[in-house]
């Protein structure tokens, strides 16, 4: 699988931050990881994409240990866009991105650039990276990783500082991505993002799963994790506005 944790613990900083993780995610599965600030999210993250080396268990991505592959092998297995995108853009334009882009996945040339063009499309070679919108950064760190086509996908708090329309955008582009067969793993605490997007729900506390199921099962049991559109139409068992529309018709 594109991604599989067993018995999974991780120490920073002399905290355990991880503790008895399992975690598969298949090939086109979309997974939300959520919880309060500190529940290992993002530790979760680092040690699939291989930043953390794990203090137990085993963690493994498209069969390949992260923390062990070569950087050149791991980027075509697994790619993180972080919580701040401009973390992963250093060039000082479009182009010197995507070209590094291209260098760095082994791709051909104009690849990266390529799937600027269709993610966001009008943007200039010429641009630098820091006049972009927050929806813009975020587009441009992913198609920086998706440049060398890792069948696994991450992002950390991914809508942090988007509009509602650079949201719908990134919503529309992740279930293409799924549908083409990359797994995503995306770490939120917007629960309407999860409630639009994932197959399922992991629930992290204290470094623990407390809960793992479907989307619908996991957010409509959790008060703090349920969508407004749950809130409000309970007992009904809807998500989203979307959901609501169809069953009115």
């Amino acid at each position: 699988p594109p991604a599989e944790a067993r018995s999974l613990g991780v120490r920073r900083a002399g905290v355990q931050a991880l503790r008895g993780v399992d975690l598969t995610v298949a090939p086109g599965e979309t997974v939300a990881l959520m919880g309060r600030n500190g529940a290992g999210k993002s530790t979760l993250l680092n040690a699939l994409v291989g930043l953390v080396e794990p203090s137990a268990g085993t963690v493994r991505v498209s069969g390949a240990v992260p923390h062990r592959a070569s950087p050149r092998d791991l980027v075509r297995r697994v790619g993180l866009v972080p919580q701040e995108p401009r973390d992963l853009l250093y060039a000082d334009t479009v182009a010197a991105e995507c070209a590094a882009a291209d260098r760095d996945a082994g791709a051909e040339p104009g690849s990266c650039r390529t799937l600027v063009s269709e993610l966001l499309p009008g943007i200039g070679d010429g641009v630098h990276p820091r006049d972009l919108s927050e929806g813009q950064r975020l587009t441009l760190a992913l198609a920086v990783v998706l440049t060398a086509r890792p069948p696994l996908l991450l992002l950390d708090e991914p809508t942090r500082g988007l509009d509602y329309a650079a949201k719908a955008r990134l919503v529309a582009v992740l279930r293409g991505l799924a549908a083409s067969g990359h797994a995503i793993v995306l770490a939120t605490h917007d629960v309407e993002l999860a409630a639009e997007l994932a197959h399922r729900v992991v629930l992290l506390a204290e470094g623990e799963v407390i809960a793992d199921g479907p989307t619908a099962e996991i957010v409509v049991s959790s008060p703090s994790f349920a969508p407004q559109v749950t809130k409000i139409l309970a007992p009904q068992r809807w998500l989203t506005v979307t959901q609501v529309r169809e069953a009115l018709r």
